[in-house]
């Protein structure tokens, strides 16, 4: 046997190995996902998944066992995040065995059959990944952003205003909760005005919810240090952190970019922080606030 077809074939463990790890993911999968037909698709899924690694069996003529490790990973991820969001990052990891696959010598021609399933994979789930929290995405990004900017300016103001941490975070709370309820209350009137069929109590609930949750992250280095600056500097480590992980969200369950909405929203909450900022200092100094 040649090294070529050598290393084509310690390639061919590492695909069967994912194979049957996808196949144990994708039926734990279809045992909680909610609708018959959703439950069926995920389970079609998983057999090809195991008839694929069927495939790759017949050229390394061993049998592997499934990374428990990913079967977790993804088991977790889908019941904090959703199945949507599990499903979506792992057909990205897919995509690059494509590309993979898509070099192995065409003497080998059931790998045309898989990509051929793998691709019919990604569109049959296209059809059916509607899950409730994407359905009110806009609702949690409406609370997010609004959040972010207006609490990282507040934060920003009263940094330089109040020069106490207690008395920053005390003053922010009180703001970002009443700023908290008037979006919730937003978010519900234009959700009633909207036919798109979503419950304007749930959206208001999501919108409100992302605001507070927000609102306690931000305030907790104020809570924690008495150092000023070190707790603006901590508050927007968590603001750049949040923004990253949720773009991040966003961007594998919706198919979106990533850099550009990330940069687009870092540069405005950092814009208004520092006009913000200046407005702080501006007003002590008007009132003759002794640092």
């Amino acid at each position: 046997m040649n090294k070529g077809r050598d290393f084509d074939e310690r390639k061919f463990a590492v695909f069967q190995k994912n194979e049957i790890t996808e196949h144990l993911i994708y039926k734990n999968l279809s045992g909680r996902v909610r609708g018959v037909k959703n439950r069926r698709i995920l389970s079609q899924i998983a057999d090809d998944e195991m008839r694929h690694y069927n495939v790759w069996k017949t050229y390394t003529r061993q049998d592997f066992s499934p990374s428990l490790f990913k079967v977790w990973f993804y088991s977790v991820i889908s019941m904090v995040f959703g199945f949507t969001f599990a499903i979506k990052l792992m057909e990205n990891g897919e995509k690059r065995a494509h590309h993979l696959y898509s070099r192995i010598p065409g003497s080998f021609k059931e790998v045309n059959g898989i990509i051929r399933d793998e691709e019919e994979h990604e569109q049959a789930l296209l059809m059916f990944l509607d899950e409730e929290r994407l359905k009110y995405t806009g609702s949690i990004v409406f609370g997010l952003n609004d959040a972010l900017v207006e609490l990282l300016g507040v934060l920003a103001g009263l940094t330089f205003a109040l020069q106490n941490t207690k008395f920053v975070a005390l003053t922010a709370s009180i703001t970002g909760i009443a700023a908290a309820l008037s979006m919730a209350a937003s978010g519900y009137l234009s959700t009633k005005s909207d036919q798109g069929g979503k419950n304007p109590f749930i959206a208001a609930l999501y919108t409100g919810l992302a605001y507070i949750v927000t609102l306690l992250l931000l305030i907790v280095p104020y809570l924690v240090f008495e150092d000023l600056f070190l707790s603006f500097g901590l508050s927007f480590f968590v603001f750049i952190t949040i923004i990253g992980f949720f773009n991040y969200y966003i961007s594998v369950a919706r198919d979106l970019p990533f850099k550009s909405r990330f940069f687009e929203m870092v540069g405005l909450s950092f814009t208004v922080a520092a006009l913000s900022f200046l407005a702080g200092y501006a007003i002590r100094f008007a009132f003759g606030i002794v640092m």
